[in-house]
């Protein structure tokens, strides 16, 4: 291995940053992508969502062969998929083939998620907290920086090139990760027909993981009904989407949650970070509701919601990595998926909300997300004293 534990860290943030950004690349550029191939702009946003789609499906049929493969042969193969993906969008000759390219670039673009448990085996328990907000520092830093810089690059080179580029850096990403980094070999080898087959299965025994997946996926839940209509009450406000885009640009707010997190994820209980995580969220719809129509309101708001969302995310993986290490892939992958289905939820919330009753539905629905969360973070803590009282009742006197 070329690079030590810290070094790795590191390469693992880098490459996490570098893969998950191939899923926002596009946003900037659907408009010069709608004229190359003459569809309307929102035949362009079904690409976007075929990528997600896809991304989705990576994370159900890809993710858990971790637990049964090499898991360095299996993110460079990985990565190698996603540079050929992304040449396969930048060399489109028609929009149904872009929809093609675009999902199978969504589904090899979860490397983040093999990244993930690659790092946690890196280190001691004690230290896993750290490694998660390392690596998750650096995908939300390839978040950030994605939108940015593909609209830089669109403008000045078009969105094909720009396409091109992803596809050279993500065949060198797959060299660097080959040679910096030790290969992980799996406790027992296994199928994937095997891998995927088990999943119902660890969803059933591990009550913990059930608890950690409803809290991620209702505080995702709750921070994607902000994102779903923010722009539309910002065109209400007189504001536009370059507004909008520096909305975004305060998820940096979510990088030094990440670190945080990772320090305090040692010293203090999961549920009491859950439950600052949740509240904070909860008040950021609070303020949103009480600052509609100020900008700086709103942004103080989407900064507390990210910190939020983030922290609940962080301490819910930090959890589950905990576990059974011979599950860890197919543990994150059913996390995963349930996140991503609480923020399908809260999107389809806020819609509904916005038709309704516009912001003051959507700050509703959002903040009523965050104290179910809540809700159940008190009721799992009210149960585990129960159980402690009933297992030595001198504790009840």
């Amino acid at each position: 291995m070329l690079a030590g534990r810290r070094g790795a860290l590191l390469l693992l943030a880098v490459a996490a940053g570098l893969s998950v950004a191939n899923l926002y690349y596009a946003q900037p550029l659907a408009a010069q992508m709608a004229l190359s191939f003459g569809v309307s702009e929102g035949a362009i946003g079904l690409s976007l969502m075929a990528s997600q789609l896809g991304y989705a499906l990576g994370m159900l049929l890809l993710v858990p062969l971790g637990d049964g493969r090499e898991r360095r042969r299996l993110m460079v193969q990985t990565a190698l998929a996603t540079s050929v993906a992304a040449l396969l969008v930048a060399t489109a000759p028609s929009y149904s083939a872009l929809l093609a390219a675009s999902l199978v670039l969504g589904f090899s673009s979860c490397l983040p998620q093999l990244l993930v448990p690659f790092a946690v085996a890196l280190v001691r328990p004690e230290e896993r907290a750290t490694a998660i907000g390392t690596v998750m520092s650096g995908l939300l830093t390839g978040i950030l920086l994605s939108r940015a810089l593909s609209g830089v690059l669109g403008a000045a080179l078009g969105w094909r090139w720009t396409f091109v580029g992803a596809a050279a850096v993500m065949a060198g990403l797959a060299l660097v990760l080959r040679f910096g980094l030790e290969p992980q070999r799996p406790a027992q080898p296994l199928g994937w027909q095997q891998i995927v087959g088990s999943l119902p299965g660890v969803w059933r025994t591990e009550p913990l993981l059930r608890h950690h997946a409803w809290l991620g996926a209702l505080g995702f839940g709750s921070f994607s009904t902000f994102w779903a209509t923010l722009s539309f009450w910002l065109v209400q406000l007189g504001e536009g989407p370059r507004t909008a885009g520096m909305f975004g640009v305060l998820g940096i707010a979510g990088i030094a949650a990440a670190a945080l997190v990772g320090r305090l994820g040692r010293v203090w209980s999961p549920a009491r970070i859950n439950t600052l995580a949740l509240a904070g969220t909860a008040l950021a719809f609070v303020i949103f509701a009480l600052a509609a129509r100020s900008l700086a309101g709103l942004a103080l708001g989407t900064v507390l919601l990210d910190v939020g969302m983030q922290a609940n995310h962080l301490v819910n993986q930090n959890v589950i990595f905990g576990l059974r290490p011979e599950l860890r892939n197919r543990i994150n992958a059913i996390y995963m998926v349930s996140f991503f289905i609480g923020g399908a939820a809260g999107t389809a919330a806020a819609s509904l909300a916005w038709e309704v009753s516009a912001w003051n539905g959507v700050c509703l629905a959002g903040a009523f997300m965050a104290v179910l969360g809540l809700a159940r973070v008190a009721r799992a803590r009210h149960q585990s004293a129960r159980r402690a009282r009933a297992a030595n009742p001198s504790l009840g006197q």
